[in-house]
């Protein structure tokens, strides 16, 4: 496996987009969508929607997945 970014594609209210995650990242971020009952998009299009205007949406995916990590290990959960 690689650990060089890929592009993935996501519908964001109704528009076609592409984040070039790695797979690391991106295995992470379908495994919380999954926990929430979230689907991709759905998750995808609110952190678009929190993330402002000054982060690109990969970042702000890579953060959100490690944000929820790091909340995770403070619980115990991990």
């Amino acid at each position: 496996m690689t650990n060089r970014p890929a592009k993935h594609s996501l519908t964001l209210r109704g528009h076609r987009t592409s984040v070039s995650l790695e797979p690391e990242f991106w295995q992470a971020f379908r495994a919380i969508a999954d926990s929430t009952g979230m689907p991709i998009n759905a998750l995808a299009a609110r952190i678009d929607a929190e993330r402002g205007t000054d982060l690109g949406l990969a970042s702000a995916i890579r953060l959100h997945v490690l944000r929820h990590y790091r909340a995770a290990a403070e619980k115990g959960a991990l």
